[in-house]
């Protein structure tokens, strides 16, 4: 099988049911962010979180293709591929590492290990897909399941409860900002 079909040569791209569209499309846009997205979860996982960590992170990186085969138009019986109950583990996962987690008092710095500081990387690309997610579901006339932004947001906090425990359970404690204006000033 070869990897080149030629048939996006002139900047488009088919989509499921062989619609075709442009390479720039909102639609194209946000399912490249989803995939960037996953590429990062992926560094994370090569990384060497620890297992309670990675394990999530894989079940991730398969719920997100399920959203962008859903966005690209391919369905299940006409049913969301993402669920409520997508929904419910993602804020059952936050629940779960926030329970292990220290009080945050102020807001954190991206760093600490290597798995931390790729999944505060992803955090902001999981941002970044959401406003696109956002700008799809408002710019076209075909629907948007309103699970799939529900989705994208608890994603984002989970990734960032994730950093953390991938810090906190690495005995590094997370990168607290400290303003460098004085108040004086």
């Amino acid at each position: 099988m070869k990897i080149y079909t030629r048939t996006g040569d002139t900047g488009e791209t088919g989509l499921a049911g062989g619609r075709r569209t442009t390479k720039d499309d909102d639609r194209l846009e946000t399912c490249g962010t989803l995939d960037e997205l996953n590429s990062w979860l992926g560094l994370a996982r090569a990384e060497t979180p620890p297992d309670e960590v990675d394990r999530v992170l894989a079940r991730l990186q398969n719920e997100l293709f399920e959203l962008g085969a859903e966005l690209a138009g391919f369905t299940q019986n006409d049913k969301t591929r993402v669920t409520d109950e997508d929904v419910a583990r993602l804020e059952a996962d936050i629940d779960r590492f926030v329970a292990m987690l220290p009080s945050q008092n102020g807001f954190l710095l991206p760093g600490g290990t290597k798995p931390a500081a790729a999944l505060h990387i992803a955090r902001t690309v999981c941002r970044r897909a959401e406003r696109r997610l956002v700008r799809l579901a408002s710019r076209t006339n075909e629907p948007c399941p309103p699970v799939l932004l529900v989705y994208m947001n608890r994603l984002s906090d989970l990734l960032y409860i994730l950093a953390r425990t991938a810090n906190h359970l690495a005995g590094r404690p997370d990168v607290p900002w400290r303003s460098t204006r004085s108040s004086e000033s």
